[in-house]
Formats: C-alpha cells, sequence, structure tokens
C-alpha cells in the first residue's frame, strides 16, 4: 500500500500568527465559545483530516493584555467535540508534571469510549516556572527531574489502562453478571514518584489504550519519544534539520525494538496562502504590522527560562553570546535548540527573530500559493523529513478554508492524501496496530 500524508488541524487561539486575534479575517468568536471549537473541528473532518490538537499550558501568559493563548482546558473541550463529530480524530495535551496518573488514565479513557476510538494524549513534562507556583512548588522542576517523573508516569498509566480485558465486561442482564473479576486486575504499582494500587475504574479503551503523542525534542525527549511515542510533533525552520531529526527519531525508534514506520512524525507548517505569491507575502506582512515587540520579548524571555533581553537593541545582529547556555535552561530545550539554530545560520536582529517567531512559535513558516504550499509538503514528505504535518494556520478559520479548499485536492490528485476515512478510529487513520494486552488479546492485530 502506498505511503499515505497525515494532516492535523492544531487549534490555537484565532490563528497561530500572535497578531491573529487583531485580523478581521479571524473568528468573531470568544475564544471561550466552544462554538468555535466546534466548527473548526467539523470543518477538518470535513476535509477529512486524521485529527485536531489542542496545545495547553498550566499558567497565565505576562503578555495576556496583548496576546490570548488557551483558555479553555483540553480534555474538558474534547469531551464536547467527540459528541460533535463522527470520524476525526482528537488529541489533547496534559502534563506529566503536574496531575496524577490514575486522574489522567481514567480521563483519557473516558475520552475514548465517549468518542468511540478517536482519542490521543499529547504527553508533555511542564517546564514554565509560573506553573511550578501554581501547584505548590516554589521553583521549575528540573529538566531531568521532569523526565524521570514522566517515565514512571507512562508505566503507571500504561498499565492501567492495560487493567481490564477487552473481555471483562459481560453485561448479560439475563444472568446478573455485569463484569469478570479475573479478567481485571490490579497493578499495585510502587516506585519513586507514584504508589498506585489499580485497577482503573474505566474498562479498556476501544483503541486499546489512547494514541500516544510526544514533542520533546531534546536527546532525552527523543529518547523519551522512542520508546512511548505513536507520533511525534516537532519543530524545524529548515528541510536539513527536519531530515536529521526524522533519521535519528527512527533509528531510536528501531532500537527500541518498535516498527519505525508506526512512529509518525509531524513537523509544524504554518501557510499563508494567497492566489499569487505576492498576495502571500502581503497577507504575511499585513498580520505582522499588528505585532508588538514587546509581546515578543517576553514570550522570547520565557522559552529561556525567564532570561532578560530587555537590553538588547532591536536591530543589532544577534550572537550567540545574547543567550544563555541551552544547559542550563530548564524550559521546553527543543525549542530554544530550534531558536539558536536559526541565530547561528542567519544571524537574526531581535527585531527579524521576533517576527519569525511571531508566526508560529519557532515552526516552519511560509508564505505561498496553493501550488507551492502542496509542493513543499509533498517534497518534505518524499525525502526523508516528515510522515505528515501539524497544520498551523495563522488565520483561523480562514487561512484554513483555503488550504482545504486549495491545497487538499491538489494533495488527494497526487495520491499523497485520502480522498473519505477508511477507518472509524485515530489508531486505524494513522496507521497503527492495536496495542496488546497483559491478557495476551491481540484480536485487532
Amino acid at each position: 500500500m502506498k505511503r499515505q500524508l497525515h494532516l492535523n488541524l492544531f487549534i490555537h487561539s484565532r490563528g497561530h500568527h500572535e497578531a491573529s486575534w487583531r485580523h478581521p479575517a479571524s473568528s468573531p468568536l470568544a475564544l471561550t465559545d466552544i462554538r468555535y471549537y466546534q466548527d473548526l473541528a467539523q470543518r477538518a473532518e470535513a476535509a477529512k483530516f486524521d485529527s485536531i490538537f489542542i496545545a495547553d499550558q498550566l499558567a497565565l501568559g505576562e503578555d495576556v493584555a496583548q496576546a490570548p493563548r488557551i483558555w479553555l482546558e483540553p480534555i474538558t473541550t474534547l469531551a464536547a467535540l467527540a459528541v460533535s463529530t463522527t470520524r476525526i480524530g482528537m488529541i489533547a495535551t496534559a502534563s506529566t508534571t503536574y496531575t496524577e496518573p490514575f486522574n489522567l488514565a481514567r480521563q483519557f479513557a473516558s475520552l475514548d469510549h465517549i468518542s468511540n476510538g478517536r482519542t490521543a494524549w499529547n504527553i508533555v513534562t511542564s517546564w514554565l516556572a509560573t506553573a511550578a507556583r501554581n501547584f505548590g512548588g516554589a521553583a521549575q522542576v528540573s529538566h531531568a527531574d521532569r523526565y524521570a517523573r514522566g517515565e514512571e508516569f507512562m508505566t503507571v498509566v500504561k498499565a492501567l489502562w492495560d487493567s481490564w480485558a477487552e473481555d471483562a465486561v459481560v453485561d448479560d442482564r439475563q444472568s446478573g453478571r455485569y463484569a469478570r473479576p479475573d479478567r481485571i486486575r490490579p497493578i499495585d504499582h510502587c516506585g519513586d514518584f507514584y504508589r498506585v494500587a489499580g485497577p482503573l475504574n474505566t474498562p479498556r479503551c476501544p483503541q486499546g489504550r489512547p494514541v500516544l503523542v510526544q514533542a520533546g525534542s531534546s536527546d532525552t525527549g527523543r529518547r523519551f519519544a522512542a520508546r512511548h511515542a505513536d507520533a511525534v510533533f516537532t519543530a524545524h525552520m529548515a528541510k536539513a534539520t527536519a531530515q536529521e531529526f526524522y533519521a535519528d527519531l527512527k533509528a531510536l525508534a528501531a532500537a527500541e525494538g518498535r516498527r519505525p514506520e508506526e512512529v509518525l512524525i509531524l513537523p509544524g507548517l504554518s501557510p499563508m496562502i494567497g492566489a499569487t505569491a505576492a498576495e502571500a507575502q502581503r497577507l504575511a506582512r499585513e498580520v505582522d504590522d499588528l505585532c508588538d515587540p514587546e509581546v515578543g520579548r517576553k514570550r522570547l524571555s520565557n522559552r529561556f527560562g525567564g532570561h532578560d533581553f530587555s537590553h538588547l537593541p532591536m536591530d543589532r545582529p544577534l550572537t550567540l553570546a545574547d543567550f544563555p547556555d541551552p544547559g542550563s535552561v530548564e524550559a521546553a530545550r527543543s525549542r530554544t535548540e530550534v531558536i539558536l539554530s536559526l541565530v547561528r545560520r542567519d544571524r537574526l536582529t531581535l527585531r527579524q527573530l521576533l517576527g519569525y517567531l511571531a508566526g508560529a512559535r519557532g515552526h516552519f513558516t511560509t508564505a505561498g500559493t496553493p501550488e507551492q504550499i502542496a509542493d513543499l509538503i509533498e517534497d518534505w514528505f518524499a525525502d526523508g523529513a516528515a510522515d505528515g504535518f501539524n497544520i498551523m494556520p495563522p488565520l483561523l478559520p480562514a487561512q484554513f478554508d483555503l488550504f482545504s479548499a486549495e491545497v487538499i485536492p491538489l494533495l488527494q490528485r497526487r495520491s499523497l492524501f485520502r480522498t473519505e476515512y477508511t477507518g472509524k478510529t485515530l489508531r486505524e487513520h494513522y496507521g497503527l496496530h492495536w496495542p496488546k494486552s497483559a491478557f495476551e488479546e491481540s484480536a485487532h492485530d
């Protein structure tokens, strides 16, 4: 069977450009209005996307006066979207740093039942210092400790999802027997961070367990993804670095005894689309002109663990000496490395760097015609840089509608993307096997 492209719609604010919320082409609905998310999910389903994705953060941004971000809690939001759609997958972010494994396993198992097998969990370790203060900590949890906790967290949630056999629920009204206790097992986990008896009080998920997604690109993050992730979201500003990441992660997955083709790598792509290249560039400049540079400076500071960039002039070329040692940063190291690579390669001024980051926070941004966007997607897909893309429209819903109406048909005519759904679950959309359970069931293999 010919390899197929995978596409997710990443829903963020009124678009992924920092100033999207101000643009007249963005949605007029409040970012707390569930109809906004339901409408986008239904549009993505009509375009036959694999899934929608909602990110999260656990603290209010310091730039809230000029930059809305994420308001609705993702797991709750997906419950509403599950009953507003029928086929599209749904991915929510939740942190291993500031939640308990039992609660999270139960929430995602419930979502998988509510959606009839369309749910995925984007696994994150929380790096914001302000988030630490919201959960009883005076300081950030270190990068190493976040991942150590995350590894044990994964052991626990996988065991909980596996604590029910697929045939545990009998629901036999005539005999009066609802479940088979011999097909439900405790997990009796006792580790460095968690003590969890189990079993889960929710039956086995329709997908065996939710699809697992991860977005870390540091060395530790890559190894974590190779062990656990079914799909990996990543940020690259150039095809060459995307190819390096792709080859490395596939090799790491193989070393873990996994099938590399079942670890999908999906870089972020934020395309501004116009009828002509000149129109696309004009639209990009139009949105850039709505930016507040000080918002960008604050966001850059957060990326580097609160480092002070206020003394830097806007129009002098940056050097690596203007940034802290990335090894000392306890924030998201994968994104800091992307930023430093860009500075090293292009010798950007601070103004130029903030302009890049305003587009999609370090993901690949471009402006062009539908044909140019389709060509770029095909090139990365065919040349070992991606299995698909996390599509991040700069303006929602306007630019997503253009992508769906103009780019999707080109990809379909090139036999790269589905014209209809052939499966009902996200695991089927992604071409993934069902996980075997501790009860040695493999009915879906």
